[in-house]
């Protein structure tokens, strides 16, 4: 299948893995790019013939995949790892990561901590990432200037925070970040919202009724949305701890995920735009609700059992996208590493596994007509990975040897609507010297912090 133009050059992995129309593993196929998009996609001896003289990138140990899609991080928080992690999350959030965020929080963190987030995200095949930054302006302009896909979040609380003193405030900002990246091809925008900061019943609706003038994703973390009874929207504080419910030893316990998420359909906001992160605060009935509206589960795998412990049972509802939430509670931005603890905890084949990773973060984040699959006509987002560095040929299943065997290490290529931002595993984008001075700076100056 083929449209208009010659295309500028063929790809020619040994493996290709499409995710669609077809999710299978293919030998000998190719692909076409032309004016940053896929042109054509078939056997390579076809392709060759068909567009004789074109530049030919032969990856003969490689497999070749959509680029990787991030649902849900926190890029900027790349300078704030090394901290004690323990869990539950809320109390960790509260106790541990505000305290220093806000001591640290300005301009210039947001900034050096997003540009070294996108460049380790790139490194790993990420190609697409939905960020949750506390200075959205700030990140926004960082992913431009890298010219990478990105959606950054417009957080919105009633209470104060480092972006503005109230919900009216949020949301005016929010407006006019929106005014001013509404024609950009790759930077996106949705609403995040912080129902721990503090979030009510009318600022939920406020929310929607500008979510639908603006057609935006809106997307909430179930865990900030416990409460003790009825839906207060915002947190309530007392001797249960931050999570409002304790059990009979007095250990803080959320409360039942079903009930937040039918207060979210009460409200109107489940429904196809709006994202939940946070998959093993759900059971099967709760799967239910997700795939009668239509809204997007988001899991982050490694963050979830790292601040909330290990599940009894394997999770019931199956996420759609993955994320790898903060750097500063996991340590590594990697979607791949993220696959295969999905595939252990959700029961997946390893290409279920690697299509979450790829066309169901783009679907979740409302890109999955853009990039996410390998198929005439999208954005040559593209990752390649170098199968010979694993010590030894993959086995029949490719898909399993790259899930259960690739690490982010062997990532070779990487294509964004196909320019190349990584060649032979190094940045194309960015001076490696000078990532690693900046992060030596922040790591001197964030150590004084935490010592204070």
């Amino acid at each position: 299948m083929s449209s208009s133009g010659d295309p500028e050059f063929l790809i020619e992995p040994r493996w290709l893995l499409p995710v669609a129309p077809g999710n299978a593993v293919l030998e000998g196929h190719a692909v076409a790019i032309h004016g940053g998009r896929i042109l054509d996609v078939g056997p390579a001896l076809e392709l060759r013939q068909r567009y004789a003289g074109t530049t030919r990138l032969a990856r003969e140990r490689h497999a070749l995949l959509p680029g990787l899609v991030n649902a849900h991080t926190r890029a900027c928080h790349t300078l704030l790892r090394g901290l004690p992690v323990r869990g539950p999350r809320l109390r960790w959030l509260g106790e541990t990561l505000a305290p220093l965020e806000r001591r640290a929080l300005n301009a210039d963190l947001v900034r050096d901590g997003t540009r070294l987030g996108i460049a380790e995200m790139l490194r790993a095949g990420i190609t697409c990432y939905a960020d949750e930054s506390p200075l959205p302006e700030e990140a926004a302009r960082v992913a431009a200037g890298a010219q990478v896909r990105a959606l950054i979040g417009l957080p919105v609380a009633d209470a104060a925070d480092g972006w503005a003193e109230d919900a009216s405030a949020h949301l005016a900002r929010a407006e006019a970040l929106w005014d001013e990246y509404r024609n950009d091809a790759r930077i996106g925008l949705y609403f995040a919202l912080q129902p721990a900061k503090g979030l009510s019943d009318a600022t939920f609706m406020r929310v929607r009724r500008v979510a639908d003038e603006l057609d935006a994703r809106v997307v909430v973390h179930l865990d900030e949305l416990a409460r003790d009874d009825g839906f207060e929207g915002q947190i309530q504080h007392g001797s249960a701890g931050p999570t409002g419910v304790a059990d009979s030893a007095g250990r803080a316990q959320a409360p039942h995920a079903g009930h937040r998420l039918a207060d979210l359909q009460t409200l109107g906001l489940l429904r196809p735009g709006f994202g939940v992160i946070g998959a093993l605060g759900c059971d099967a009935k709760d799967a239910q609700l997700f795939s009668r509206h239509g809204a997007a589960l988001i899991a982050c795998p490694q963050a979830e059992l790292r601040l909330q412990g290990a599940t009894a049972a394997l999770p019931a509802a199956r996420p759609l996208a993955l994320g790898t939430d903060t750097p500063a509670a996991v340590g590594a931005l990697d979607i791949l590493a993220e696959a295969r603890s999905a595939a252990l905890l959700f029961a997946l084949t390893p290409l279920e596994a690697l299509r979450m990773a790829t066309l169901g973060g783009a679907t979740a984040l409302g890109l999955g007509t853009q990039i996410g699959s390998i198929e005439p006509g999208k954005s040559a987002d593209m990752t390649c990975l170098d199968l010979d560095n694993l010590g030894s040929r993959p086995a029949a299943d490719v898909a399993a040897s790259i899930l259960f065997g690739a690490t982010r290490a062997q990532v070779s290529d990487v294509w964004s609507a196909g320019r190349a931002v990584v060649s032979g595993g190094q940045l194309r984008l960015f001076d490696e010297a000078e990532l690693a001075a900046l992060a030596a700076h922040w790591a001197h100056r964030l150590s004084l912090e935490v010592a204070a």
